[in-house]
């Protein structure tokens, strides 16, 4: 089979749908639309599917042959972005917008759902097709890992178009690829007073702000200098008059890294230096620490599986490596129970103004990128199934 000359068939149809998904994008948990078309689309092709994780979907394609299960997922939940690109299928939601690449994910896979479904009758095994939402905010692949969608799956494989990496490029090395992505919260409580007598008070702006500072140092000394780990704090939120002593403040913040050892200390040392240094203030301070998602990170023979298809599809030329980034992924929570890869596929053109960064407001892709993704997703299907069987 010529998995590279199907998906150059199906070049329009992924665009289109890509367009389509863009136009309409949903955030998370509110894929009802997307979760539709999607259905609509397997339906045409006569592939079945079920229902999960309230918007999800998974699909079935049963190869010729019996062997193993191999799952192929893409995210499909869009951003609180407002769209500023000026195309003919800018985002008609105002303020949501697909600033990731989902969109362009959802419609990769369908088209090799398309692929797949032609040429089921030489693959050895069976392809489950994941469509998962709620990606965004770290809890799409977690309900779906509850409600079964890893059961009988042998291995799985994600693709994320990356902005970064030139159109005909891609990435899919093994070991650690993406951060694990946690938020903390800080509730610091202090003694409201009268700003002209503010020793009467335990002022809880003075001790944040001490917070804020202290806990920069837990990377540059209480982590080691060959580990990668980021704290940083994104919301301040304290005060209500100029000349009125604050007595609470409520910071927000997130924790990257690519080391579980690490990840799984944050929670412990973030909470013995805000507790210290509230303290150091007269004031009171509680951390609340939620897990989001664990490091991603590709496994060994997985990866090389990937490599192999993408030297198929359009030469070893096309392999890359890039840095590991500390960014987040959910795909990390299906790679934690089974074997699997994620590769990064560039869409960076600059002519034709895909090179923003994801999450801007003119995020863009070059959609000849499509066509690379849908065929790997394909060929890494049937690559794995066809020498693992």
């Amino acid at each position: 089979m010529d998995i590279k000359e199907l998906a150059r068939k199906q070049k329009q149809y992924v665009i289109d749908l890509r367009r389509d998904f863009h136009k309409y994008p949903e955030a998370s948990w509110q894929e009802v639309r997307t979760s539709q078309k999607i259905k609509e689309e397997l339906d045409k092709m006569r592939i079945p599917y079920t229902s999960i994780a309230k918007t999800g979907v998974i699909a079935t394609i049963t190869g010729g042959n019996k062997g193993k299960t191999v799952a192929l997922r893409a995210d499909m939940d869009a951003l609180q972005v407002h769209e500023k690109n000026d195309v003919a299928y800018s985002s008609q939601n105002f303020g949501i917008m697909h600033a990731c690449g989902h969109d362009g994910h959802t419609a990769m896979l369908l088209g090799a759902a398309k692929i797949l479904n032609d040429v089921k009758d030489e693959i050895n095994g069976t392809v489950k097709l994941i469509f998962q939402p709620a990606e965004e905010i770290a809890q799409g692949a977690r309900l779906m890992v509850e409600q079964g969608a890893l059961n009988g799956i042998d291995n799985i494989f994600a693709i994320h178009l990356w902005a970064d990496l030139p159109t005909g490029t891609i990435s899919v090395q093994e070991g650690p690829r993406m951060a694990s992505a946690d938020i903390f919260k800080v509730i610091v409580k202090g003694k409201g007073g009268h700003g002209s007598l503010p020793h009467q008070g335990v002022d809880a702006i003075v001790s944040a702000s001490a917070i804020v500072m202290d806990i920069q140092s837990i990377v540059s000394r209480e982590i080691s200098p060959l580990e990668s780990a980021v704290v940083s704090v994104g919301v301040f939120q304290s005060g209500t008059r100029f000349n009125v002593i604050a007595s609470e403040a409520i910071l927000e913040g997130t924790t990257r890294c690519f080391n579980p050892e690490i990840r799984n200390e944050f929670p412990n040392i973030l909470e013995r230096v805000i507790r210290n240094t509230a303290a150091s203030y007269r004031a009171e301070a509680t951390l609340e620490y939620t897990f989001g998602t664990p490091p991603t990170i590709n496994d060994a023979a997985s990866a090389a599986i990937a490599q192999k298809s993408v030297e198929q599809l359009i030469g070893k030329d096309a392999l890359i490596k890039m840095d590991k980034i500390t960014g987040g992924e959910d795909f990390a929570l299906f790679v934690e129970k089974v074997p699997g890869a994620i590769a990064f596929v560039g869409v960076r053109n600059e002519a034709k103004k895909a090179c923003y960064p994801h999450h801007h407001p003119m995020f863009s892709i070059d959609e000849d990128g499509l066509e690379i993704g849908t065929a790997l997703y394909a060929q890494y299907a049937v690559d794995y199934l066809n020498k693992n069987n």
